[in-house]
């Protein structure tokens, strides 16, 4: 049930002068400034021109920041004014120094402090906005949502949504190494999610043995995973040395 303020007579007068003082100061300065200067706004004044760009682009850069600051000055005394007048209404209407949410006298003291307050301390909004994310967003976690089955099962190994974009991606994508979360990446090659993940093989010696169509005389392949393989010492070299470039 919503009640009536406790304000007396006086106290209320006291803060509806506080009000049009605030207001006659709000406009005064919209009026004055001209909004900021946004009336004087030479990027739109310059309409003969088919570019803002010219010989000094840094200027129209620092043009452009003025232009954003008087913008945001010009909204917030906007805002305020808005306030001022809602609480002048408030004050005619006999609804001001009432709380919104709860209806409950708001104190004295709080609305010399702010006049323009419609809300008690206990109901003020939070003026952060939230960092909670729509629950719709669990679609998308893991990352390609419902295609990605990795986090289903540790035996999960079927072809999902994530693997279909690692073999488009490992055609190229617009990112550079520079770009790239592991900054270890060097190569065009290792950019793309999971580069070093192993694709059509379990091991990694898989990747350098062949065989002919029959599964018969086992090759080695010697690739650079073949090479990566012997170096981390994880197998024993073949009998032959490594051939170079200038015995092919």
């Amino acid at each position: 049930m919503t009640q009536t303020n406790r304000l007396t007579d006086a106290q209320l007068s006291e803060l509806r002068l506080k009000l049009l003082d605030e207001k006659v100061s709000l406009e005064r300065r919209l009026h004055d400034t001209e909004h900021f200067g946004l009336s004087h706004d030479s990027q739109r004044e310059n309409t003969a021109e088919l570019s803002t760009y010219d010989n000094h682009p840094a200027d129209i850069g620092t043009e452009t920041y003025e232009r954003a600051k008087d913008i945001a000055l010009t909204e917030s005394a906007e805002h305020q004014l808005e306030q001022v007048n809602t609480a002048l209404e408030n004050i005619e209407q006999g609804a001001y120094g009432i709380c919104k949410t709860c209806g409950a006298p708001i104190g004295y003291d709080r609305l010399e402090a702010i006049p323009t307050t419609e809300y008690c301390k206990e109901h003020v909004p939070d003026p952060h906005p939230s960092e909670r994310r729509p629950i719709e967003e669990r679609l998308l976690e893991p990352p390609f949502g419902r295609t990605s089955l990795d986090e289903l099962a540790s035996s999960q190994n079927q072809f999902d949504g994530e693997d279909a974009w690692q073999i488009v991606a490992s055609w190229g994508t617009s990112n550079t190494p520079a770009m790239s979360e592991n900054r270890n990446v060097d190569d065009y090659k290792d950019v793309y999610i999971e580069a070093d993940e192993h694709e059509g093989f379990v091991e990694l010696y898989e990747s350098f043995l062949a065989t002919d169509m029959y599964g018969q005389n086992v090759t080695v392949v010697r690739s650079k995973a073949y090479r990566d393989y012997m170096s981390s010492g994880e197998g024993e070299g073949l009998l032959e040395p490594d051939r170079t470039e200038e015995t092919y």
